[in-house]
């Protein structure tokens, strides 16, 4: 199941709650640094960024969080999240309480196979980046190319700019294509 085509997440005035959630070494931190970057970049919101994740490096549960408000930011963690991203179906299964009713549920179902019944976009991030793009290491990128197509919280160029601004150097192109599949696949998804 998919959400409406036309719904677009949009900040409300006060706050909007992102986590972007996986296992460690997928990126989600290196995803919310530039995500709160390029939102910084973008315009007239206040964005913070917290991060959490397990004592293993690689592997345990990593979430990181981005709290955007047109309002002073008193408290800098998630509460009730409008979006979470679940790039693993651990993440999911741990994070997914912490969704609003209404909030917007986007998942890699390449790694995540049980998803609640509920409105939500479903794309394989992990096997696009890895077939397309030619390496998995850029999944995250292709991730918040989704993210940026389904709502209206960063223009695509203020998000490619800061993507590339901390992807290594050598890197550019690779993450550039990871922006724009993730972005093209949303777009079909809300074309449904």
């Amino acid at each position: 199941m998919t959400a409406e085509s036309n719904d677009k997440a949009s900040i409300p005035q006060d706050r909007f709650e992102i986590r972007l959630s996986g296992s460690g070494g997928q990126g989600m931190i290196f995803g919310s640094v530039v995500l709160c970057e390029a939102i910084g970049r973008a315009g007239d919101k206040n964005v913070v960024q917290s991060q959490s994740y397990g004592p293993e490096a690689r592997g345990g549960a990593s979430k990181a969080d981005v709290v955007v408000s047109s309002e002073e930011i008193y408290y800098p963690k998630a509460m009730k999240l409008d979006l979470l991203l679940a790039m693993t179906q651990e993440a999911l299964d741990k994070y997914y309480p912490d969704l609003k009713e209404n909030g917007m549920l986007v998942v890699d179902n390449t790694l995540v196979t049980e998803i609640p019944d509920r409105d939500h976009y479903a794309r394989p991030f992990t096997r696009l980046a890895r077939e397309e793009v030619g390496h998995i290491m850029v999944a995250n990128v292709v991730a918040l190319g989704a993210i940026c197509a389904l709502t209206d919280i960063v223009p695509l160029d203020v998000l490619t700019d800061a993507v590339l601004a901390r992807a290594p150097r050598g890197t550019e192109d690779r993450n550039r294509k990871a922006i724009e599949i993730g972005y093209n696949e949303a777009m079909k998804l809300k074309k449904k």
